[in-house]
């Protein structure tokens, strides 16, 4: 018997059972009184929870279900085959802690299984290729990952998120969900924003969890949720956290060139990419664990205030400055966010246009295409001496491309991250670049 045959079993078995669950349920419920009707409700519920503990696959000795869940792991490497190793972690709390002891996050291995890998950073050892499909009758951008560099030909791949596009009098705001049906932030799925200024030259991330990083930045959205019945529910998202401010510069002068930008991680710290870096506080859930609580703390009663504070200049200069600022004591050093600038192009004779090399993952030139790496750059230290015979030395975080998209077809563009970025928060600066932004070219 194989092991998809197992597993295709367990997901079968439980399913039945919690149909009769369901079923026993709603009898009891139409055949006897409120009070008589909650007994069998409990008692219907007990009766399930002990087949499940009782169950020959709940029941497996850990050395075997960890020997079965590592080979399934390890065979299904690549989606669509990897939806077996979810349904394995949805089998029971057994196999939950079995499937998060086993799988790794993408930081390590370089793979998206759960949902919760959407806010994990990338892969350190190479980057993690997406691509982006928009509907411009919808205002709607997926974000889906590739099953293979032909994915783009066939546009096939596995969907990771969405988001939806809505122009409001003095901002514009992008909503993501991890469901492509329902892009709304009363929905459950909804787990970020992006909010740009009137002109488009200025952004904000908001997320729905709080950063462990740089605790000092204000949490709440100064005006985030109405307060109306719709929203005032269990499956409200917390409220919005600032992680990113995202910055074009002004061209006034209308100079032909490719536009510049900056990204202030404010989640994310500079020391990441020194060796020995990490990214504290890596998510375990994707979504709130008390939703309800926390959309009650981001509720505003006003609907006048003034979202002009959020976008103005001298604000975004200062975070600029003091992130990018090389008098840093050595105390504040700890503090200080990850800044992200684009590469600079070179202008191409033959051509003449502006160039960067994509590897062959951007084949159509436009103002949106980008790179980004590192704004700081770390101390000078000259590298040790290569021993003989061993090739080149690897190549600093620093210069490496953290984030790279472009253009592929009319509707069509790739989007390639790495660490220390999460898939959440490289889409979000995505959608900055579909923006139009006519001061800034």
């Amino acid at each position: 018997m194989s092991f998809r045959s197992i597993v295709r079993d367990v997901r079968d078995g439980f399913g039945s059972l919690s149909r009769r669950g369901f079923d026993f349920r709603l009898s009891g419920h139409h055949s006897r009184g409120k009070s008589q009707g909650s007994v069998n409700d409990l008692c219907a519920t007990d009766q399930s929870v002990l087949v499940v503990q009782n169950s020959r696959w709940a029941n497996l000795p850990p050395e075997l279900l960890f020997d079965v869940i590592k080979r399934l792991e390890e065979s299904e490497s690549t989606w669509p085959a990897r939806k077996h190793v979810v349904a394995c972690a949805a089998v029971c709390r057994s196999w939950r802690s079995m499937c998060k002891e086993i799988v790794r996050n993408p930081e390590s291995c370089g793979k998206l299984t759960f949902p919760v890998s959407m806010k994990q950073p990338g892969s350190r050892d190479g980057t993690i290729q997406c691509f982006i499909k928009r509907d411009k009758s919808k205002l709607t951008y997926r974000l889906y990952l590739c099953f293979s560099p032909a994915a783009l030909l066939v546009e096939s791949g596995k969907f990771l998120l969405a988001a939806k596009r809505t122009r409001r009098t003095t901002c514009t705001e992008y909503v993501i969900s991890m469901d492509h049906d329902n892009i709304s932030r009363s929905s459950s799925t909804y787990i970020g924003k992006l909010r740009s200024n009137f002109l488009g030259t200025k952004f904000i991330i908001y997320d729905t969890q709080p950063s462990c990083f740089n605790t000092h930045i204000p949490p709440l959205s100064r005006s985030s949720k109405r307060f109306t019945s719709k929203k005032v529910s269990p499956k409200v998202p917390s409220g919005s956290y600032n992680i990113a401010h995202i910055t074009y510069e002004l061209n006034v002068l209308g100079t032909r060139g490719p536009r510049r930008m900056h990204c202030i991680m404010h989640s994310i710290p500079a020391s990441s990419l020194e060796p020995g870096g990490s990214v504290p506080g890596e998510p375990e859930l994707i979504l709130p664990s008390n939703p309800l609580e926390d959309s009650f703390r981001s509720i505003s009663f006003s609907k006048s205030l003034d979202r002009s504070t959020e976008f103005s200049s001298s604000r975004f200069s200062e975070i600029i400055c003091s992130a990018t600022s090389t008098d840093i004591p050595e105390s504040e050093k700890a503090k200080v966010p990850l800044v992200l600038k684009n590469k600079a192009p070179r202008w191409h004779e033959q051509l003449q246009c502006w160039c960067l090399n994509f590897r062959g993952r951007v084949t159509i030139a436009s103002v949106k295409n980008f790179q980004l790496i590192a704004a700081q750059q770390p101390p000078a230290v000259p590298p040790p001496p290569a021993a003989a015979g061993t090739s080149q030395p690897a190549q600093p975080e620093h210069d490496k491309i953290i984030l790279q998209f472009g253009k592929v077809g009319k509707d069509m563009f790739t989007m390639d991250y790495r660490y220390p970025l999460s898939a959440f928060q490289a889409f979000a600066i995505c959608l900055s670049s579909f923006d139009t932004k006519l001061a800034c070219e």
